[in-house]
């Protein structure tokens, strides 16, 4: 691609280049699609930038071909400026370019990016007003639009909702409201950000909103109008959770100001009327795992937290149960979560895998650790590797093993810790389980009771293989048992261990005690 563009880039007349890259494009086979295209043109260097922007407007408001047009927004994505806008919301009514185009509005005039984003998802009728009011200016209508919209729309979708309205300016004025609006204004912030956060896209969408910083601060200060409710608990307590441990810590936040929105969260949440929650227990499970997980979770988070300075840091998240994820052992390196900063394809593993298994134990036999897993699978996106070796009084994290993004180059750098504190860190996230449910106690208390005793499943001739809680049941504790069939195909048993009232301990210890009277090969037949 740099000898198919270079040197069109710096030649002097736009409109005889922009005539070549219609024909050099034109001739390709096969031809480049648009998201091979993207990055490969954004990669090319500019020496020349005002001739770089003059034949990208050449290319973008009288192109003929797809291709050709491509290349100029995403020359504009780099060379743009506002002047530019206006033809680019023209192309933007053609759906075929409505991505392209986003793209190149991204870098220019986000807001714009976010409507044309948001009047391509297939004209959704809950949509629909907010575009409308967005259309007229008026923020009053905008800030009502905002307010009604459904409280589980996609992340990309709450990504562009707040974009499109401005929300980070929305936000301010929430204190010269009536207090039913203020309030109401400020609970929908934290559930788009709460969107924002989720890993079921892969990447965050939270990365991806620069107002992020600013939209957080805002939701803090704005967060003492909030009426105290199971709600507006769980909704602190998500932003309480990815300040403190999330992607939106990777922002460029500036001195103190995410501390100073933690600070502000956890002075609401530790208010009297705040630390009360109703004593009756639901009739929906759904209510009772929520409820429970506020009160688990206020203890995790709001406890005090561990030294600024720690080089090494992991905290278990288990994500609101309203939007059920996997929860992870995270692990902050200087104060930066890892895995978003070094893969960004899916969450960190979980606790049972590194912690209870004991693999980021430092030994002078080098280890290899996954860190991570793309949501989709490692067969599809990749997975996050790191070796783990002890060097006298150090210990060294290098070795890495990560897709490489499109594109780019992707340095890795090796990482050294002092070893008495790195072991100490360690000892202390595997010793804690404090953030854990009384069903995945048990699992992990079945599972501990195994590997002291391995003779229950060899046995059996039976191996363990994963352990947890079933996703659409957290309550149900779930071992994977593998073996091999007669043909010498591999089999997976997933046993399920219901919760029936009896303490994590004690159904551990039944589970244990049927192994030695049961093959789990029947278990379930």
């Amino acid at each position: 691609m740099a000898r198919l563009l270079g040197p069109l880039l710096v030649a002097p007349d736009a409109v005889e280049s922009a005539a070549e890259v219609h024909r050099r494009l034109a001739a390709m086979d096969p031809p480049v699609r648009h998201r091979t295209l993207r990055p490969l043109v954004a990669g090319l260097p500019v020496e020349n930038e005002e001739r770089g922007r003059a034949l990208a407007r050449v290319l973008v408001r009288t192109g003929t071909g797809y291709q050709a047009v491509c290349t100029g927004l995403v020359l504009l994505a780099g060379l743009g400026e506002p002047e530019d806008v206006p033809y680019l919301r023209t192309l933007g009514l053609l759906r075929t370019l409505v991505r392209p185009v986003v793209h190149a509005l991204d870098a220019i005039d986000r807001p714009a990016a976010a409507v044309l984003a948001l009047r391509d998802h297939n004209g959704a009728p809950e949509l629909r007003p907010l575009l409308a009011a967005l259309d007229s200016g008026d923020r009053a209508a905008i800030r009502e639009r905002v307010v009604a919209l459904p409280g589980d729309v996609s992340p990309e979708v709450a990504r562009r909702v707040a974009e499109a309205s401005r929300l980070a300016e929305l936000l301010p004025v929430v204190h010269e409201l009536p207090a039913p609006k203020g309030a109401a204004l400020v609970a929908q912030a934290g559930r788009l950000l709460f969107r924002m956060t989720t890993l079921h896209d892969y990447q965050p969408e939270i990365l991806s909103y620069p107002d992020g910083p600013r939209a957080y601060g805002e939701l803090a200060r704005g967060a003492g109008l909030l009426p105290p409710t199971p709600d507006h608990q769980a909704l602190l307590l998500s932003a309480v959770q990815e300040l403190r441990t999330g992607p939106a810590m990777l922002h460029d936040w500036g001195p103190g100001r995410r501390e100073a929105a933690l600070s502000e969260l956890t002075a609401v949440l530790n208010r009297p009327a705040w630390q009360t929650l109703p004593d009756r227990e639901s009739d929906d499970p759904g209510v009772r795992r929520r409820l429970a997980w506020i009160r688990r979770t206020r203890a995790y988070v709001l406890r005090s937290p561990h030294a600024p300075s720690a080089r090494l840091r992991i905290e278990i998240h288990d994500r609101d149960p309203a939007d059920r994820a996997t929860v992870e052992a995270r692990i902050l390196v200087d104060g930066r979560p890892l895995v978003p900063e070094y893969f960004g394809r899916g969450p960190a593993n979980a606790p049972e895998e590194l912690l209870d298994t004991g693999l980021l134990r430092a030994t002078d036999e080098p280890r290899e650790v996954q860190l991570a897993e793309a949501y989709c699978t490692e067969g599809c996106c990749g997975a996050l590797y790191v070796t783990v070796r002890r060097d006298g009084d150090q210990v060294v994290w290098g070795g890495w093993r990560c897709p490489v993004p499109p594109g780019g180059k992707r340095e890795m750098p090796e990482i050294r810790f002092e070893a008495a504190a790195y072991d100490a860190e360690i000892a202390r996230a595997e010793g804690d389980d404090s953030w854990a449910w009384p069903a995945r106690r048990a699992a992990r208390l079945t599972v501990a009771g195994l590997r002291g005793r391995p003779d229950l499943l060899t046995r059996w001739n039976v191996r363990l293989g994963w352990t947890g809680t079933a996703f659409s049941d957290p309550e149900v504790t779930v071992i994977s048992l593998l073996y091999d069939a007669e043909d010498g195909t591999a089999r997976q048993i997933l046993w399920r261990v219901p919760e029936d009232g009896t303490s994590p301990e004690d159904r551990a210890a039944a589970a244990l005690d049927r192994l030695t009277r049961e093959d789990p090969r029947t278990y379930g037949r």
